[in-house]
């Protein structure tokens, strides 16, 4: 495989082979990812579209541009996306983590974890997905579920912050402050970006 030296580069040697085979699906989905890399998202959306003209059952392309209109705020666009992309592969793991978060943004907090579990069924190692079921049940006051499922992220990834935060979450509607601020110390240790009102309440326990 040839190297470059950096994503320019890239971007100009995909150019020339496009313009050597326009119809080509992979080349066109490669370029959108390289332009995602500089935030082009006008020229990624571009070459998503081509790609899925070319190719209509390349999910991952459709799951690209979810993420583009999620960028624009648009969360309907960013579910349609993700929803044919479930459609062109039912098994692909990443669009229906992506279809559980917009529900949530959304707060249809029972589609999110229906989304989500079936997210973590066809990837048991999907750790965003496993954060973002935690948050679902934390909304739904299920907070053993929520402990559970934010332990299982934790053991793929200690250094997630979101897990480490909905496990704060949890401790403290237990009124378990010592666990809570273990866990919300994780969180700020990992870079999260912790709400302040809920640093201020712990700060109380401390």
């Amino acid at each position: 495989m040839q190297k470059f030296d950096n994503i320019d580069d890239y971007i100009e040697d995909l150019k020339k082979k496009k313009e050597a085979s326009p119809t080509c699906s992979n080349t066109r989905y490669n370029l959108g990812v390289a332009y995602l890399s500089k935030r082009d998202f006008m020229e990624a959306e571009r070459e998503f579209l081509v790609a899925i003209d070319e190719s209509p059952k390349m999910a991952e392309a459709y799951v690209q541009l979810g993420g583009i209109a999620m960028q624009r705020g648009d969360l309907e666009g960013c579910l349609r996306y993700n929803i044919t992309a479930t459609q062109q592969r039912p098994f692909f793991a990443v669009p229906w983590g992506n279809i559980g978060y917009v529900y949530m943004e959304q707060g249809e907090t029972d589609k999110a974890i229906k989304a989500l579990k079936r997210a973590i069924k066809y990837d048991p190692n999907f750790v965003q997905a496993l954060s973002t079921l935690g948050a679902a049940y934390f909304n739904e006051g299920e907070l053993d579920d929520c402990i559970e499922v934010c332990e299982k992220a934790l053991k793929l990834a200690d250094n997630f912050g979101p897990a480490w935060n909905n496990l704060a979450l949890c401790y403290t509607e237990k009124e378990d402050y010592k666990k809570a601020i273990e866990c919300v110390d994780k969180a700020i240790e990992t870079g999260f970006d912790v709400s302040d009102d809920f640093l201020k309440e712990l700060e109380k326990h401390r």
